[in-house]
């Protein structure tokens, strides 16, 4: 799903503005984004959890040339599943 596509169903669904829909949601992920800069986790229930790791620093050969590459430590987003999305989401694959 794509932001406009969220925008338009919201927008449908509480019968607001579109312009005044996207606004909320530009705000909400910048906030999230803002929170996740901090390190700080934020967490939504009934639907997961998001939070910013640490990968640690590596050596890596490239296939291609046979070098050795270190590949520096870096920051990842990880995603954790709420119980109840997982639980809807394996009974609609049964």
């Amino acid at each position: 799903m794509l932001k406009k596509e969220l925008v338009d169903r919201v927008s449908n669904e509480l019968a607001m503005q579109k312009q005044d829909i996207g606004l909320a949601v530009d705000i909400l992920l910048e906030t999230m984004a803002g929170a996740l800069e901090d390190n700080r986790r934020i967490e939504l229930r009934g639907y997961g959890s998001f939070s910013v790791r640490s990968r640690k620093p590596r050596s890596t050969k490239n296939p291609r040339t046979g070098k050795i590459m270190n590949i520096p430590e870096r920051k990842t987003l990880h995603f954790t599943m709420s119980k109840s999305l997982k639980e809807a989401l394996i009974s609609e694959t049964e």
